[in-house]
């Protein structure tokens, strides 16, 4: 399973309907659940995950993946039994050095800065897409 804690508020209802429609179609290991806790409670809820959940901050300071990357990346630790637990801050979410350190993977999205409900709906499609590249499918084309 994948979790992603999104610190901040929920989806937006367009929003919550464009993630539904990458979501729908993910079938196990790589099926997602959204966490949504208040910013500054993120430390906290970061501190209650296993030892062996495998977890990827986003940051702006990460390293940015491509696809078939994050495909490999999401793969290796679901194939194993362990969870994965993507890890977004707030509109402003600077994280901790001890987050940080916690994070198996720091992973930046783009070297653009995309508003906060923008990344959540690329989060769900690129899941998706990783999804599909582990499948051998068309869906991904490079």
């Amino acid at each position: 399973m994948i979790k992603v804690i999104a610190g901040g508020k929920k989806h937006a209802a367009w929003l919550a309907e464009a993630c539904a429609e990458y979501e729908k179609r993910l079938r196990k290991p790589f099926v997602m659940e959204w966490q949504f806790v208040d910013e500054e409670k993120l430390p906290e809820r970061v501190s209650r995950l296993k030892s062996d959940d495998f977890m990827i901050l986003l940051d702006e300071n990460g390293k940015i993946l491509t696809s078939p990357e994050l495909s490999k990346t999401l793969q290796k630790p679901l194939e194993s039994g362990h969870d994965v637990v993507l890890v977004i801050g707030g509109a402003f979410g600077h994280f901790s050095q001890e987050i940080l350190d916690r994070a198996n993977v720091v992973w930046s999205l783009s070297a653009l800065v995309f508003p906060h409900q923008i990344c959540r709906l690329i989060i769900s499609e690129q899941i998706y897409r990783a999804q599909e590249i582990a499948l051998g499918h068309p869906y991904h084309h490079a």
